[in-house]
């Protein structure tokens, strides 16, 4: 297995996470202003998304 394989596979594995974020993020945005509903499942499922990602930064950060 090359390197370049694993930097690829990190680099695609981290957008289509943000893209998903994203996503959530948008929709959640749509059905509020059009439908005036708050998605608390997908709200709980984007903040969770939000949490791992800053406390992986922080460990990062600190162990590297």
């Amino acid at each position: 297995m090359d390197e370049r394989y694993l930097i690829h596979r990190l680099r695609s594995t981290s957008l289509a996470g943000v893209i998903g974020a994203v996503s959530i993020g948008v929709w959640i945005m749509f059905q509020l202003i059009t439908k005036n509903i708050i998605r608390w499942d997908l709200f709980i499922i984007l903040l969770i998304m939000a949490v791992v990602k800053i406390s992986t930064m922080i460990y990062y950060k600190l162990t590297n």
